[in-house]
């Protein structure tokens, strides 16, 4: 249960509140107020499990003080230094100069990301919560954020608010588990002892209503979760830890911005393939998220080899989980460290004993045997980028809320920018849909700018908050715009690019040639578990669509750098080339991109580190750079010159038209050319 506050920071940097955008479910009747808050979960940038802190003969008392000492030092110090960033921000606001705000704003935030990195136990300090607060005061401010915006999205939140409190007013004296209840084997042992106890009777007899709302939505999603645990080779009980976790609603968020079904952070989703932007949440997708949480749990386990603990460190950071073994005796159990454990994991392991008890027993606690939901399905057809929502709902018969929810990681009025994107339509409605999308004219599509005219009250930050930019990409834009904006003044907005990476479609489950593999085993080095993929590039089925660029990599790069820079994501990088986030100069990777941009990636692999991070920027800026490249090789009267080792495929494949589109433009019988030859090119509608 990823709810802390590690995804918080760098999704405000994206000056984008991802999940804001639709309504959670209804609510049951306990009254959400804020939450504490809880113990971080795994540092998206630190191992499954933190360095030198092996059980092995360590006494933890020795060295605690100097520790301590050297903690508050650090933290203070830090602390201070990210007031007098605060300090900075509020008098570039003052001066009237709000790229410099801005600036600092990003900062302090930069710098609060940095100090929970460090010190993810500093949560529960009083300085810190306090920053926290100063921190996101000003930022809301700036950029026009209200309160309610960043409160707990979805049910979930008020009911473990309410189970893994310490009042125990509504316990029974007894509880007994019903009798004749079926064996069921599993690999998670489902022990039972009083935590599990407690648990069962809140579920069963505190907030039936809530179980039986979770066993509804069970029946819609399991045989999705089932059938991807058991490709993934988890153990399939797993799959009711998503009840714990979310109520299973796609759309949860916790307030501390932990995202969908398996609540993520944004960090440790990144690490399995998750994008998120300003247009897309991938957290939200059942299907992707899903896996990623079996890929996630099984590295968990493999770090443990336990069950119960690699529960626990879903739950909590590896700091925390090895502190309370220590102090339970150093044994690695997780009933021994139970008591140690910060009460929200002491009561996180039992309660999904508990729902996977009920899950898999329903009638012997009171439930229904099934509640006849229609499993979870559906067809994908490769929609345009920027289309209106509402214009596809519509040509698929269908509401937009209808839409919204088979495809909850959308988040904005269209689909992204950059291209095609795999929207997902209830299943039997991709015929219709087909004949209906080709008659949608023109002007309802979208356009990478917007015109906007300024409201009474904006600023420029809220306006940039608004489209997803920032306050320096409306300066670019815009010459000679002020600080100072009127009522009824025209801008000109930069769409926030989407995700450049090539995005892929989850098919439906009737198609299992294209399903995601399963993932690898790890590979132990001295340094800890290594993700090795053990599936070649060969092996996966790349798409007619993609050629292959081979990329030698230079001091300095990593896997994150060169996704960005090659519009894909790290996760394929990996997956492509059977390596892990470790790469050396002088290795040479396999990267498969659109063949229609072939030639413009072969001229980034030539480019030097600042070339390409100076491109990067633009594109995030909303610069479409493969467009302006390809604009590049025209000649002023919208010719192409044919070019050494030229192919007619190749030219239509880098302008994405027709091979036959080009011959009859030119008046070629056959695909023969030459160089130096003029082409003329027309771009397809």
């Amino acid at each position: 249960m990823q709810k802390k506050l590690y995804f918080l920071l760098p999704l405000f940097l994206a000056v984008g509140f991802s999940a804001f955008a639709q309504q959670a479910d209804s609510t049951i009747p306990i009254k959400l107020k804020e939450v504490p808050v809880s113990p971080m979960l795994l540092p998206y940038n630190n191992p499954l499990q933190d360095e030198g802190e092996a059980l092995a003969g360590s006494g933890s008392a020795t060295g605690a003080s100097e520790d301590s000492e050297d903690y508050g030092k650090s933290t203070m110090q830090r602390i201070a230094q990210i007031y007098k960033i605060q300090v900075q921000a509020i008098e570039a606001q003052l001066n009237e100069d709000p790229l410099k705000a801005e600036q600092h704003i990003t900062d302090a935030l930069n710098n609060l990301q940095a100090l929970l990195d460090k010190y993810p136990e500093i949560q529960s300090d009083q300085r810190f919560s306090e920053l926290y607060r100063s921190v996101m005061t000003e930022y809301r401010k700036f950029y026009g954020v209200t309160e309610s915006e960043t409160e707990a999205q979805g049910e979930i939140f008020a009911i473990q608010k309410e189970l893994f409190s310490d009042s125990d007013d509504w316990m029974k004296d007894s509880y007994s588990i019903p009798e004749n209840l079926p064996s069921s084997s599993t690999r998670v042992p489902l022990v039972q002892n009083d935590k599990v106890n407690r648990s069962l009777m809140y579920f069963s007899m505190r907030r039936p209503e809530v179980m039986e709302r979770w066993l509804k939505r069970s029946e819609k999603y399991f045989p999705m979760m089932e059938r991807i645990f058991e490709e993934e080779g988890v153990p399939t009980e797993l799959i009711h830890l998503s009840m714990v976790e979310s109520g299973l609603n796609p759309r949860a968020q916790s307030w501390a911005s932990a995202v969908g079904m398996w609540q993520f952070i944004r960090g440790t989703g990144s690490v399995y393939g998750l994008d998120v932007n300003w247009w897309v949440d991938e957290r939200r997708d059942p299907v992707k998220a899903t896996r990623a949480a079996a890929q996630h749990l099984k590295d968990l386990y493999e770090v443990w080899n336990d069950w119960h603990l690699a529960l626990a460190a879903y739950n909590i950071s590896p700091r925390g989980l090895n502190y309370a073994i220590r102090r339970g005796g150093g044994e690695k159990d997780y009933w021994s460290a139970w008591d140690h454990l910060p009460r929200e994991t002491r009561n996180y392991v039992p309660s999904y004993i508990a729902a996977t008890m009920i899950g898999m027993n329903p009638e012997s606690f009171g439930f229904e045997k099934r509640y006849d939901e229609e499993p979870y399905s559906y067809d994908i057809y490769r929609v345009a980028p920027l289309m209106p929502l509402d214009v596809l709902a519509e040509a698929a018969g269908i509401t937009l809320d209808t839409l919204k929810e088979y495809n909850p990681e959308l988040l904005r009025w269209a689909t992204p920018p950059g291209d095609e994107y795999p929207l997902k339509l209830p299943a039997g409605r991709k015929e219709l849909f087909a004949e209906n999308y080709k008659e949608i004219p023109q002007d309802e599509r979208g356009s990478n700018i917007a015109m906007h005219t300024v409201s009474r009250g904006e600023s420029l930050g809220v306006i940039a908050r608004k489209y997803g930019t920032s306050v320096r990409a409306l300066y670019e834009t815009n010459e000679s715009l002020s600080s100072t904006i009127y009522p009824g003044q025209k801008i000109v907005v930069p769409l926030a690019p989407g995700s450049t990476k090539q995005i892929a479609a989850d098919e439906s489950e009737e198609k299992p040639e294209d399903k995601a593999e399963p993932s690898s085993s790890r590979e132990k080095t001295a340094s800890g578990t290594k993700a090795v993929k053990k599936n070649s590039s060969s092996e996966r089925k790349i798409a007619s669509s993609r050629s292959k660029v081979r990329y030698e990599v230079r001091k300095g790069d990593t896997i994150g750098h060169i996704a960005e820079w090659f519009d894909v994501s790290s996760s394929q990088i990996r997956v492509w080339n059977n390596t892990s986030n470790t790469i050396t100069p002088g290795e040479y990777l396999d990267i498969y991109v659109s063949k229609s941009k072939e030639s413009y990636y072969e001229q980034v692999s030539e480019m030097s580190f600042d070339e390409k991070q100076e491109i990067e920027q633009k594109q995030r800026n909303g610069t479409d750079v493969t467009e302006e490249y390809l604009t590049s090789l025209m000649d002023a009267d919208a010719e192409y010159t044919v070019r050494r080792n030229d192919t007619l495929i190749d030219i239509a494949n880098k302008f994405g038209v027709p091979v036959s589109q080009i011959k009859q433009l030119n008046g070629l019988n056959s695909s023969r050319i030459r160089v130096g030859q003029k082409l003329k090119i027309s771009s397809s509608e």
